[in-house]
């Protein structure tokens, strides 16, 4: 049936009309979906990345309506393969932003490239991945994070002023292919070469507390008139001021950490660990997840000449 001309021009109005309308509902639509952060992390039985995670998760919570959030970590700090693994699970999921904090500062540069080529906006965190691979691949991934040389120097010129120059002092550092391991290191040697202390041992105790006592115990049985033992991370200074009690040589040898984590609290009140860093572990990954979602917005972030947002340190010392 063919209708009467008014009827076609009722019609291809309301074609129209429909018309028009189909494509802003579409992008309604579009703008109502979430973005979708994944957050990968180190070793979950550390403390301090548990607490990274928490302090994640209750940011999302209160911005529910901002984004979503897929939370990962691997068993323990040197499980580089799982996390590549993890990263990989990821890009298939087809997250919007990768928030990282790399096991291995190179190991993971290349699947951080699959990520970028996949469209994924990726945030660097705790752990800053190696500047001259990354430079290497073409590659410009923004560091979100604290000094740790600084933090180290912090904590090391605390320890300096409370022994003796040419006292002996070993250094329990993380694992050594980590930027943030190398950096502790370095701040910790600042500190002893400018307060004249002599560095008789630098170790890796891997970041975990058992490997920590076992380096820390060698260390003590090889240097008997050791004065201090510098730990790159609380987990670390946990075992070494477990093999400082089994040595029996608690109150001669300080012990010193870095990250202020809540198991290390009581031995700072009561002296078994001089000094440590905080670095805000709860706020860590919500300062990366604010970067990525003003990055998923179109916003450049406010980088240094070293594409670093630096993120606020403290020494924390007994009372």
């Amino acid at each position: 049936m063919t209708l009467p001309f008014t009827g076609r021009l009722l019609g291809a109005v309301v074609l129209s009309a429909l018309s028009a309308f189909i494509p802003v509902a579409h992008a309604v639509e579009q703008a109502a979906v979430k973005p979708r952060v994944a957050l990968v992390m180190k070793s979950l039985a550390n403390e301090f990345f548990l607490t990274m995670e928490g302090g994640a998760k209750a940011y999302q919570k209160s911005h529910a309506g901002e984004f979503d959030l897929v939370s990962n970590g691997i068993k323990d700090e040197s499980d580089t393969s799982n996390q590549i693994r993890i990263v990989e699970q990821m890009i298939v999921s087809q997250v919007d932003a990768l928030v990282i904090a790399p096991a291995d500062s190179k190991a993971l540069v290349p699947v951080i490239k699959k990520a970028i080529d996949a469209g994924i906006t990726v945030v660097n965190i705790d752990n800053r991945l190696d500047p001259g691979v990354l430079k290497s691949k073409h590659l410009s991934v923004p560091f979100v994070g604290p000094d740790n040389r600084k933090g180290a120097r912090l904590v090391g010129d605390y320890l300096a002023a409370r022994l003796t120059a040419g006292d002996q002092v070993g250094i329990i550092e993380g694992i050594s292919t980590t930027t943030n391991a190398q950096q502790r290191t370095a701040g910790f040697k600042d500190a002893m070469d400018a307060a004249q202390m002599k560095i008789v041992s630098v170790q890796s105790g891997s970041w975990e507390i058992d490997k920590g006592r076992a380096v820390a115990s060698a260390m003590l049985n090889e240097y008997p008139d050791l004065k201090a033992l510098l730990a790159g991370n609380d987990s670390m200074a946990l075992g070494a001021v477990s093999a400082v009690r089994a040595a029996g040589r608690t109150g001669t040898v300080q012990v010193v950490g870095y990250d202020n984590i809540s198991a290390i609290k009581p031995m700072l009140s009561d002296g078994r660990v001089l000094a440590s860093a905080d670095q805000f572990a709860a706020r860590q990954a919500v300062f990366g997840i604010e970067v990525a979602l003003k990055m998923l917005k179109g916003e450049l972030p406010q980088v240094d000449a070293d594409n670093v947002i630096q993120t606020p340190v403290e020494l924390v010392k007994a009372p």
